[in-house]
């Protein structure tokens, strides 16, 4: 079969031959890409054309993902490698030297996208190493000094999900910086455990202390000593609290048992109390009698004979008695407020009675009046020679002066 001259000369990259070998042009010469015994020629290079374009398209997409998505550069390079080879083999008929050209360009450009990776790889390690030394660094601090034991070994638990959630790194130093941060972990739990340890062994000594408190709170509860026994108690208490707190069973079934030996002994005081303030309804009464007649001083005008009245009021309020402690501090209460309206009242008529505290008023007054006196002749002497300032002075003066005479007589008719 003979391929029509004019099919042969207006296809610059392929031609089909007269046996029907179908041949494609390249820079090195032509290559034989198959055969077409049947059809025309022009259907023979239409199909090998079309095994052109599959396989441009092929590259066309491969660089459409290079230059549009995150293509590692590894794969990019294999699939490079194999559009390559099906370039040199190919069987079909267009222009194989761009496509090869094409590819690469697509291999400068990987590389390049192999260099950015590699920079930012080593940026994202050098950022990992980063993160996971401070990670480590935190974790033998909490390890060193923590001592709230809880929320230290909540915040381990999460530096070891950050660390999972970092980068890696070089193998190296990822296995360096794990090593530390694991003997932190380490160091952490055997220093807490040491810890409740020790507390362990210190609340059981205060379980000890605290035993004998109640043992000795048990065998008073019975005790009739109201007073001495109260006060045992009161010591006790004190005890307690300054002991510190053993584990959460055993504080709770020891202050149990001191807490109803307490309530036994102060009810049954309590109930002994009720008792004996119940006699002593009748003292109280008669008490508050006296204190209303007493009551009857006030305002104190005599001091001599309020403090005679009230010394024999308060001989007849001995005699009356105890009365019930809830009455106790209304009443005496009462009666201190009249003793002490008494006590002023003396207080002031001493002061007024006082000879020598009347002396030196007088005196005061005395030596004022002289002064004043004398003050006046030089405010006289001023004003008739005409010296303005002397004036000023002596009228200053003399202001002051009667101010502090008018204080001193004041002072003086408290005496009278």
């Amino acid at each position: 079969m003979r391929v029509r001259e004019d099919t042969v000369s207006t296809d610059p990259w392929g031609r089909v031959d007269d046996d029907g070998t179908v041949y494609v042009r390249t820079a090195e010469g032509e290559r034989a890409v198959g055969s077409w015994q049947a059809g025309e020629p022009e259907e023979a290079l239409a199909y090998f054309h079309r095994k052109y374009d599959e396989l441009a398209g092929q590259v066309q997409l491969l660089e459409q993902r290079v230059k549009g998505t995150d293509l590692a550069p590894a794969q990019a390079e294999a699939t490079i490698v194999k559009l390559r080879e099906a370039v040199a083999d190919a069987h079909a008929i267009g222009d194989l030297g761009a496509l090869v050209q094409r590819l690469d360009a697509l291999t400068e450009l990987v590389a390049k996208r192999r260099e950015e990776v590699k920079a930012a790889r080593d940026v994202a390690r050098a950022e990992a190493k980063a993160v996971k030394e401070r990670i480590v660094a935190e974790a033998e601090r909490i390890a060193d000094e923590t001592t709230h034991w809880k929320s230290g070994g909540e915040r381990l638990r999460q530096l070891v999900e950050e660390w999972k959630a970092a980068e890696r790194i070089d193998r190296v130093t990822e296995a360096a910086l794990w090593k530390r941060l694991s003997a932190a972990r380490t160091a952490f739990a055997k220093r807490r455990k040491a810890y409740f340890a020790g507390l362990d062994e210190q609340r059981e000594g205060i379980r000890a202390y605290k035993e004998r408190i109640v043992v000795e709170a048990e065998a008073l509860a019975d005790s009739t000593d109201w007073g001495q026994t109260a006060a045992v108690y009161r010591e006790l208490m004190q005890q307690w609290k300054s002991a510190g707190r053993a584990s959460r069973e055993a504080e709770d079934e020891l202050w149990g048992r001191f807490k109803a030996a307490q309530d036994q002994f102060f009810q049954a005081r309590s109930a002994v109390f009720a008792e004996r303030d119940a006699s002593l309804a009748a003292n109280a009464e008669a008490k508050e009698v006296l204190l209303a007649e007493a009551e009857k001083i006030l305002p104190v005008t005599d001091p001599r004979a309020a403090r005679a009245s009230l010394r024999t009021m308060l001989e007849r309020w001995e005699a009356v008695g105890p009365v019930p402690r809830e009455q106790r501090d209304k009443l005496e209460g009462g009666l201190r407020r009249i003793d002490e309206a008494v006590r002023k009242a003396e207080e002031a008529e001493w002061k007024r009675s006082n000879p020598e505290a009347r002396a030196r008023a007088q005196s005061a007054v005395d030596q004022l009046r002289a002064s004043i006196e004398q003050l006046e002749k030089k405010l006289g002497k001023a004003q008739a020679a005409g010296r303005a300032k002397d004036v000023k002075d002596a009228e200053e003066a003399l202001a002051a002066r009667r101010s502090w005479l008018q204080e001193a007589e004041r002072t003086l008719a408290e005496f009278s």
